[in-house]
């Protein structure tokens, strides 16, 4: 059998490799504009850089914790409010069951029926959802200033409540025992990367068990960076009044008419994104 051939020789790689000069090109710098995404961050070889890997992990950490926060039993009562609780137990159940956290246990059931106040043009809703601590944090601001602005409006205002351990759809029974024309539940919103603090709005007119997210409008992104508890609770209150005036929420209600009052909010256009902060910072 011959000798196999010898191989050739393996050029000797470059002097220096690592590291290149950071740059983003045109895509990821024009589409960064528009969104708080992570888009065009780049890479060293086949790896993110550090400084986007430690900010991802940052991020997420934020929102494990938002998730993970339980509202604590006596929120309730330290803020003067008509403390309720779903069908949950636990706050692992919580998370598993979503049908639980969509109607309330007995014993808040009745004390709803027995000290609520009835036939209220809208009624609020406080809850913890998915972030207790957006709830904790601008919740109680954002219950103050849609109550304020409400009444500013001329509308009755029904007793504010907490609720704890709650689902969006809670507020369908909560407006079905109390007779109120529209309902709202401020709750803390899903988080999202670098984003535990945020409350979300979801107004219902009419409500009733049975309801749908098609019977729903909302607002999401409520907190200092996004849309501001004072500013929301403008327009949220503009939005129930418009609802008891025509009757209707959800995709029937139309806000055409708002466009002025409401902002961006009543419009269909593109809307300027939320700035992204930066949780970690590399030391060069």
């Amino acid at each position: 059998m011959p000798a196999p051939s010898p191989l050739e020789l393996v050029p000797a790689p470059p002097h220096r490799v690592f590291p290149t000069q950071a740059s983003r090109g045109r895509y990821g710098t024009e589409a960064a504009e528009h969104t708080t995404a992570l888009v065009g961050i780049g890479h060293v070889g086949t790896r993110y850089a550090t400084d986007v890997v430690l900010q991802f992990q940052a991020e997420l950490a934020v929102a494990h914790q938002a998730v993970y926060t339980e509202l604590p039993a006596e929120f309730a009562a330290r803020h003067g409010l008509l403390p309720l609780q779903s069908r949950v137990t636990t706050h692992r159940e919580f998370l598993l069951r979503p049908d639980l956290g969509r109607r309330l246990d007995a014993p808040s059931l009745a004390r709803l029926r027995a000290e609520a106040r009835r036939g209220a043009n809208v009624q609020p809703i406080l809850a913890d959802g998915l972030s207790a601590v957006a709830c904790m944090g601008a919740g109680v601001d954002l219950l103050r200033h849609f109550v304020g602005e409400c009444e500013a409006l001329g509308l009755t205002v029904g007793t504010p409540v907490c609720a704890r351990f709650a689902r969006v759809w809670l507020e369908d029974e909560i407006g079905q025992e109390t007779g109120a024309k529209v309902v709202a539940i401020l709750l803390g919103e899903r988080p999202g990367l670098g984003t535990g603090d945020g409350l979300s709005a979801y107004l219902v007119h009419a409500p009733t068990i049975g309801k749908t997210d098609g019977d729903r409008n909302m607002m999401s992104n409520i907190h200092a960076r996004g849309t501001p508890p004072a500013e929301a609770a403008r327009r949220l209150s503009l939005l129930a009044r418009a609802m008891i005036a025509q009757g209707t929420s959800g995709v029937g209600l139309d806000l055409s008419g708002l466009a002025g009052e409401l902002g961006d909010a009543g419009g269909r256009g593109y809307r300027a994104p939320e700035p992204r902060v930066k949780l970690v910072e590399v030391a060069k």
